[in-house]
């Protein structure tokens, strides 16, 4: 792998790390404390901040994915089918998660999916 695609797949790795982790982070280490809070203005201002580090992150996710899958020919592999299938269910989840906040059936399934599509992807490494 010459150095550019390395790079590129390094930045790729840097943002799914940030997007999962923070989910993680964020379900299981603020929410619960905020949540005890009668005022949310804090917690809606870290989900706000992290929701926009989301969308930089899940840019910098599907050009640098794309220009791999380009890159290795991989369009046609089923594995990456799978994975942007995922990916267009999470799309579809967070959509529905900002519109229904306090649905948290949808940042479970949001965070399930995503570790499924983590998954995939280190599928396609080996």
């Amino acid at each position: 792998m010459s150095g550019f695609w390395q790079a590129v797949l390094y930045l790729h790795l840097l943002a799914m790390a940030f997007f999962v982790g923070g989910q993680l982070v964020f379900g299981l280490a603020v929410v619960p404390i905020l949540r005890e809070d009668a005022d949310r203005t804090r917690m809606r201002a870290i989900a706000r901040r992290f929701g926009y580090g989301s969308l930089a992150a899940l840019g910098v996710l599907l050009v640098s994915g794309w220009a791999m899958a380009s890159h290795y020919h991989l369009f046609g592999d089923s594995t990456l089918q799978w994975k942007l299938g995922l990916v267009g269910l999470v799309i579809a989840l967070t959509v529905l998660h900002l519109r229904w906040g306090k649905a948290h059936f949808l940042q479970a399934a949001i965070l399930l999916t995503t570790l499924v599509i983590v998954w995939l992807g280190l599928d396609l490494t080996v």
